[in-house]
């Protein structure tokens, strides 16, 4: 049985003309194609986003397990930062 990360999967989307021609520059500029600028940003996208989710279970962690009451304040003001921004 092929892991379901080596299977290629054909995928079509449509880009606003804006986003499209940004992908086309940065794609000719590190000399890629289109496609191969969008799998990487795709990629580092989802790391990216994967990294902040385990920055916040961290923060979280340390927010539960805090006994000093400022500290819980200060990590609690920095978790609604992180959850509703500003």
């Amino acid at each position: 049985m092929k892991a379901a990360s080596s299977k290629t999967v054909r995928q079509s989307i449509t880009l606003p003309g804006k986003l499209a021609a940004q992908v086309r520059i940065m794609a000719k500029s590190r000399r890629l194609s289109a496609n191969r600028m969008l799998l990487e940003l795709i990629e580092d996208g989802m790391e990216a986003k994967k990294s902040k989710e385990q920055e916040f279970f961290a923060l979280a962690k340390r927010f539960r397990s805090e006994s000093d009451p400022e500290a819980a304040k200060r990590l609690g003001e920095q978790l609604g930062r992180m959850v509703f921004g500003g």
